[in-house]
């Protein structure tokens, strides 16, 4: 199908709810912890896997090698600004085809980049608090304490809202975004393949009209899609647009 045949299922659609997967963060230069490559050699240079490290219990327990890796591996990309995917994703948004967006990816990329209406499953790492008094604090703070950030006023160690490895995700979280999937009549998966984590959870609640994914990679599962393109996100949002100001 054409991507005029892609712009007419949207622009039809009455509620269109985007699933913001992996592949946007690829696309946009940050990294994948838990895959491949950028895994091994993260284990090989912290000496634990990033499933070991990222977690409340290293958080607890080995404090000081927790904020080492979270201040060098996840706040150390956050220069990176969002990539085109996004900026698309956001212009797409202010011209009324997308209504809502969720991901699990705790970067800021979509709000970053102007979208508005977002939903960030696993939080975000621009906010973080004390868990002792609540005060609240930057992402600078935390990326500027010489070792691991304390409290100002009580001097506890000051948690990142996101959430870790093995954590759950807020049922608040959950709730909405089920509800924004249910009211959908077009399911926008964009980055992702219908069987990764953020779809399998949230699929059982669509009924729309419509389920369109745009990733990259081939997958399976592609076949429960009524459409499926195998191009960049990037590219196809900005064909999109495109025709749309055409």
């Amino acid at each position: 199908m054409s991507d005029q045949t892609l712009l007419q299922m949207l622009e039809e659609s009455r509620y269109t709810t985007v699933l913001s997967g992996a592949g946007m963060l690829l696309e946009s230069g940050y990294p994948a912890i838990r895959d491949g490559a950028e895994a091994y050699d993260l284990e090989q240079k912290y000496g634990y896997a990033p499933e070991e490290i990222f977690t409340g219990s290293f958080y607890s327990a080995r404090t000081e090698q927790f904020f080492e890796f979270y201040k060098d591996v996840i706040l150390g990309v956050i220069d990176t600004p969002p990539g085109k995917c996004f900026y698309e994703m956001a212009e797409l948004e202010r011209k009324g085809l997308f209504q809502m967006i969720v991901t699990r990816r705790v970067f800021g990329l979509p709000e970053r980049a102007g979208c508005r209406n977002v939903i960030n499953l696993h939080g975000n790492i621009y906010n973080n608090h004390c868990p002792h008094c609540g005060k609240r604090y930057s992402v600078d703070y935390i990326r500027n304490a010489k070792r691991v950030p304390l409290c100002e006023d009580c001097k506890t160690v000051i948690r990142p809202d996101v959430c870790l490895y093995g954590e759950m995700v807020s049922n608040q979280l959950i709730t909405r975004a089920a509800e924004e999937v249910a009211k959908a009549d077009v399911l926008l998966v964009l980055g992702a393949n219908l069987k990764s984590y953020l779809c399998s959870h949230l699929l059982p609640y669509y009924h729309g009209e419509k389920l369109i994914v745009i990733n990259s990679e081939p997958h399976f599962s592609d076949k429960y899609a009524d459409l499926a393109i195998h191009r960049r996100v990037d590219d196809t949002l900005e064909q999109i647009r495109k025709e749309l100001e055409n």
